[in-house]
């Protein structure tokens, strides 16, 4: 961004950009009275205008809840989904082999040991293009529309309400996201699990979602949504008092979590706590949190795997198969170590990423309301 010499004599004082041939002493009488006029001229600045902060400049942020927070908060949400689901591909290949097929894919280790007998070391991957887009594209709506929506549903709330009802206000963010975010990731979804639990239907991507159009139709590619709906959202579990689904249970027992963490494990205010640190504590409330969301959503995920595996088929059809024991626990131990693993590198990538652009982490312990002054105060 270029600046005239107009405005940039007005936000910096001459002596810090003077050539070296304007050899004029400087007059320290004046110093004070300089840096005093440059103080109130940046004051006067816009306080929304934004410009990207190096990390290393102490005290420089990003606007909280700016535009240009929001950003950075959708591309955090690239980062850490698009690049965790794609190094989790393996343990995904194993899980939705075995939910398909149980008898071939006996066990985690048996599951690993057919995929490295039949396909080699390079089979592990099966499906890591539409896995990193499709989850990409996910984080970002899931984290920036997380962000967005938990503040936009604060300020509907109020100061008071918004402290009194903060779970309820973490549900209605995450799921309001996760709603918008499982649209743009179901069609690599569906793509994804034909590719790896179809040996010979497709190479990957680029390849695998022509067929797919051909074989089910562009619609085709959303018969999973509702089910994928059912994964993220509407499954809910009895958490330390409060209510959690899979995408709020991230959410909301995530920052449950970390709170409890900083009330009673950790004896330091968050805000005297170092980064790394802190991070650390995203991690383990990741990683809490993710195991809970693996079996909150479990049931769902294996509808998701059976209704993009064949075509036409139904929830009915993964019922009778499957039975609802096996709906339940099908593939679970294996997806417990996943989602918590993921989880927990989710929330650390993400704060990490937030921390490298300015801003704090995630989650802490909520300030407690201000009280409304009484008449008798308001009268004084």
């Amino acid at each position: 961004m270029a600046f005239s010499d107009k405005t940039r004599q007005s936000l910096i004082p001459s002596f810090l950009y003077s050539t070296p041939s304007a050899k004029r002493p400087i007059d320290l009488d004046n110093l004070a009275s300089i840096s005093s006029s440059s103080s109130a001229a940046t004051n006067a600045v816009p306080s929304r205008s934004f410009v990207i902060p190096s990390p290393n400049e102490p005290g420089k942020k990003i606007e909280m809840f700016s535009p240009q927070y929001y950003a950075a908060c959708t591309a955090g949400g690239i980062l850490c989904c698009g690049l965790t689901h794609t190094a989790v591909t393996p343990l995904d290949l194993v899980k939705c082999n075995m939910q398909i097929d149980p008898t071939k894919y006996k066990n985690i280790s048996s599951g690993f040991g057919v995929l490295f007998k039949e396909q080699g070391v390079r089979g592990f991957f099966r499906g890591w293009v539409p896995t990193l887009l499709g989850y990409s594209a996910q984080g970002a709506c899931k984290y920036g529309f997380y962000e967005f929506f938990k503040k936009y549903y604060s300020d509907l709330a109020g100061p008071e309400n918004a402290a009194k009802y903060k779970t309820l206000i973490y549900l209605a963010g995450s799921a309001s996201a996760e709603v918008i975010a499982d649209v743009a990731l179901c069609p690599f979804e569906a793509v994804k699990v034909r590719v790896q639990t179809q040996p010979g239907f497709a190479r990957g991507l680029a390849d695998g979602l022509p067929k797919f159009v051909k074989s089910e139709g562009a619609p085709g590619l959303y018969k999973g949504l509702v089910p994928l709906w059912g994964r993220q959202i509407p499954y809910v579990v009895e958490l330390i008092e409060m209510d959690f689904p899979d995408t709020m249970v991230k959410f909301a027992s995530f920052e449950t979590i970390v709170e409890l963490l900083y009330k009673h494990a950790i004896p330091t205010p968050k805000d005297q706590c170092s980064k790394p640190l802190q991070l650390g504590v995203s991690f383990v409330g990741g990683y809490i949190a993710g195991v809970f969301c693996a079996v909150v959503s479990h049931p769902a995920d294996n509808l998701v795997s059976f209704l993009n595996n064949a075509k036409g088929a139904t929830v009915g059809d993964a019922v009778k198969k499957m039975g609802l024991w096996g709906l339940f626990t099908r593939g679970l131990p294996l997806r417990i170590v996943m989602i918590g693993t993921l989880t927990g590198a989710q929330w650390g990538i993400y704060d990490a990423f937030k921390v490298f652009v300015g801003l704090p982490t995630t989650g802490g312990v909520t300030p407690a309301p201000t009280p409304a002054p009484t008449a008798e105060v308001a009268r004084a």
